[in-house]
């Protein structure tokens, strides 16, 4: 069964290429106007090209996007499309998992920020897709679940999905934890209050100092507005410092 390109379109072709050689896919290309090989099963191409494609299922590339292009071709090659699931390991720098009919397409570590943005960059055009995170950064995760309140999303119990990490492997615990928390159903949320311990929110106060010049700590009040989502921790220092100006 194989992979076949054919297009005329530069972009499409480099980016597909390159792509399917990475992921060491089998593939074969071919002119617009040859006959496809009799193994052909998933056909890519630009938008606007011509080809005679009957019997093989087809997948139109973006220039912009070939990997999703890949992605796609690869879940039909598979035998169906397969629910894309993203899984989350929570906590200041969040691994992310994104898996295709079981099989991981993708993988990010990136900082608490950034994670509803590749999110919805991921799961834009699944037909059905769900989120799960893992249950045991509270505060991180209860963020997460208001900020991808327009996607599926499903709390894990995260307890035994991080791995032992062998030589080499440093760094990677956080991706395999959001493989694994991918694969376990959860239970859906729409949202998730979390009422801040008093450990939690010393550590919230603790990086307030650590990161600004002055040595300044938040209040308590300003801590739970960042445990609740309200502020960044960044936002809730410049208003402790406007209220210091205010007062002098």
């Amino acid at each position: 069964m194989t992979v076949v390109v054919a297009t005329e379109d530069f972009e499409v072709y480099h980016g597909v290429v390159n792509e399917l050689r990475d992921r060491g896919v089998t593939f074969t290309t071919v002119e617009l106007d040859a006959d496809l090989p009799d193994s052909a099963r998933v056909l890519i191409r630009a938008e606007g090209d011509s080809v005679d494609a009957e019997g093989v299922e087809t997948v139109v590339a973006d220039p912009d996007e070939p990997r999703r292009a890949v992605e796609e071709a690869l879940a039909r090659l598979r035998g169906g499309g397969g629910r894309t699931v993203v899984g989350i390991d929570p906590g200041t720098r969040p691994g992310i998992a994104v898996l295709s009919g079981g099989v991981v397409v993708a993988a990010f570590h990136v900082p608490l920020a950034d994670v509803a943005e590749v999110v919805r960059e991921e799961v834009a055009d699944a037909v059905d897709p769900v989120v799960r995170i893992g249950d045991g950064a509270r505060l991180q995760g209860a963020q997460l679940v208001r900020e991808l309140e327009d996607v599926p999303v499903e709390l894990v119990d995260e307890t035994g999905t991080t791995p032992y990490l062998g030589t080499g492997a440093r760094g990677m615990g956080d991706v395999l934890a959001a493989v694994n928390i991918a694969r376990l159903e959860g239970e859906r949320v729409e949202g998730r209050e979390i009422e801040p311990t008093a450990g939690e929110l010393k550590v919230i106060k603790n990086r307030s100092r650590e990161r600004s010049e002055d040595n300044r700590e938040i209040d308590e009040e300003l801590a739970r507005r960042v445990a609740s989502g309200d502020l960044t921790l960044e936002e809730a220092m410049e208003e402790h410092r406007e209220g210091d100006r205010r007062e002098s």
